[in-house]
């Protein structure tokens, strides 16, 4: 009975009559809940409060980081002083203490002619995305990619207040919101990677904005089945598909160059989005990962397996090699990022597969493969491979190490002799190699591209062989004589006959005229010990990174047929 009685004494509680007839416990009751309601409320928006506040530390953090890694070098080094403004160390302000004179004359001559390539994009293309015959033509949907890809090299080279008037475009003018349908790795490599750059080295936080703002819009490429990206995608609207020539896939390196700066996009603003959705093309790659390291040079985008096509360190396959060694080495080398530098070596084993060698000069080139037969053929894009074993080969033991370096060598050889076989000293696009003729130029043209003096700038950082120095000079004084024009510069339609197209590639602001103007520095401008370059010659500084465990495996991948032939950087020979 007493269970009874203290059952029914509780449920009278509940009862809502109960309180309709006692008015004033009725507004205890109401008081007590909006008391509660006010304490979850509160509890909510301190937590709010928090998340921002976090937000704002870890980008002080990074400011931190910058300057931790700027003063260390500033007191490392002799030849480097870095005045500090209360961001990032102003490296415009570089003074050489000990300095070659023949280098810095010859520095001096690559400045100015990066001088007579700004003012004239100045001039007659301002805002837009290339100089074409004394016009703006935006090849890249209006995104300002040649102002956007110049922003290191002008702050590199204490280029000041060019660099100043390009950050106000940057920061008034700059604009993604275009119904265009972009590149996503031409859009990462020199939109991402130029902004987070410039965002690295100046600490000016509105070029961490837009970056954000850029790579936000290229994000629903990779909302595949597999995680594989699309390749294009409507920067307005986020519709992303394969362009129709590649039957659908996606291609090898446009999938896999995006990963430096997704990366330290998500380190620089502690967003994980980023990371994660580049880290998980490797993942599903290494999945069904070749023996010899190889990928054919188009994926589909469902499956995440490969298909049957042409591989190559050309055009279409050759910076995904480069971006499984540079993540391992943005990574700061440790164990979350082994596999990366795993799957490279890996793919270097299948690289000397493909090594030949030409008769009678003995030229070490890189064929290409289509199923179980090499061709003859080598890309003046290949020619980044030299300097990308000399990178990697200090990961090796002793033995494989000068096996690699060696090679390295050998392969920067036979690039400069693309250059120096032609009439004009410049390279054309491709080579054949035959029996008993060494080289002979396939696709003719030469659109000023950075590849070989890329190699040329790691070889010299990495050997100390001034040989380097003395080839990149004899390869800018060739562009200097063939490709100067009143109105900035021009590639050549053919090497052979010198007749000018009327092109200025963005890359030759970003690449091929800063490795030049490195390749005559002191090693202590842009260490490699701080620093990686993307793709697009943009240097990330190499920071903390927060590791994660991945599941990763490998077996064998399913092949179908369809080819095409691009480029890397897909410049282009337009005619007037």
């Amino acid at each position: 009975m007493a269970r009874s009685r203290s059952s029914s004494s509780i449920w009278r509680y509940i009862n809502p009559s109960y309180y309709l007839k006692r008015p004033k416990r009725l507004a205890l009751l109401f008081i007590t809940f909006v008391c509660a309601t006010l304490i979850v409320w509160d509890r909510h928006t301190i937590l709010q409060d928090h998340e921002a506040e976090v937000s704002k530390l870890n980008e002080e953090i990074m400011r931190l980081e910058n300057l931790l890694h700027d003063l260390k070098n500033n007191k490392e080094t002799t030849s480097q002083k870095i005045d500090f403004s209360g961001r990032a160390g102003e490296l415009s302000k570089n003074k050489v203490v000990s300095d070659n004179p023949i280098d810095a004359q010859r520095r001096e001559k690559v400045k100015e002619a990066m001088r007579h390539a700004w003012s004239s994009y100045e001039k007659y293309a301002w805002g837009n995305d290339e100089l074409q015959s004394k016009n703006g033509v935006n090849s890249f949907g209006g995104l300002g990619a040649t102002l956007i890809d110049s922003l290191d090299t002008l702050f590199i080279m204490g280029l000041d207040e060019q660099f100043q008037r390009a950050r106000e475009w940057v920061a008034n003018s700059l604009d993604f919101n275009k119904n265009y349908e972009a590149s996503v790795f031409e859009t990462t490599i020199r939109v991402v990677g130029g902004l987070l750059s410039a965002y690295d080295l100046s600490g000016d936080k509105v070029f961490l904005g837009k970056a954000r703002d850029v790579a936000d819009r290229l994000l629903p490429a990779w909302n595949t089945h597999s995680g594989i990206p699309y390749n294009t995608i409507n920067l307005a609207h986020g519709n992303a598909h394969n362009p129709g020539w590649t039957g659908g896939d996606s291609i090898l390196a446009d999938s896999g160059t995006e990963q430096l700066e997704f990366i330290a996009l998500s380190q620089r603003t502690g967003d994980p989005r980023y990371q994660e959705k580049v880290e998980n093309v490797i993942t599903v790659l290494n999945k069904t990962f070749p023996s010899d390291g190889l990928l054919p040079i188009y994926i589909n985008p469902e499956r995440g397996s490969s298909s049957y096509s042409t591989i190559t360190f050309g055009a279409m396959g050759d910076s995904f090699y480069e971006y499984l060694l540079k993540v391992w080495i943005q990574g700061n080398k440790t164990a979350g990022v082994k596999h990366y530098r795993e799957m490279w070596e890996t793919s270097m084993k299948g690289l000397l597969s493909l090594i030949r060698r030409s008769t009678p000069s003995s030229f070490a080139y890189i064929c290409e493969k289509n199923g179980n037969s090499l061709t003859d053929k080598m890309d003046e894009l290949a020619c980044f491979t030299p300097g990308m074993l000399a990178l990697g080969s200090s990961g090796y033991g002793p033995e494989e190490s000068r096996k690699f370096l060696s090679l390295a060598e050998e392969l920067a050889w036979t690039c400069y002799n693309f250059y120096q076989s032609t009439p004009t000293k410049l390279a054309g696009e491709n080579y054949f190699f035959n029996d008993g003729q060494d080289m002979s130029v396939g696709t003719s043209w030469n659109i000023l591209r950075p590849e070989t003096v890329e190699s040329l700038f790691y070889l010299w950082r990495l050997t100390g062989n001034k040989t380097y120095q003395d080839w990149g000079w004899n390869i800018f004084q060739a562009f200097e004589k063939n490709s100067r024009m009143e109105s900035g510069y021009v590639g050549l339609k053919d090497v052979n006959t010198g007749v000018k197209d009327n092109m200025m590639q963005s890359f030759f602001l970003a690449e091929t005229l800063k490795y030049l103007y490195l390749l005559f520095s002191p090693p202590s401008v842009i260490s490699l010990d701080d620093w990686v370059f993307n793709t697009e010659a943009h240097p990330l500084r190499i920071v903390p990174r927060q590791e994660k465990k991945e599941n990763l495996g490998g077996s064998d991948g399913q092949h179908k047929p369809i080819v095409r032939l691009g480029g890397r950087k897909e410049g282009r020979s337009r005619d007037s």
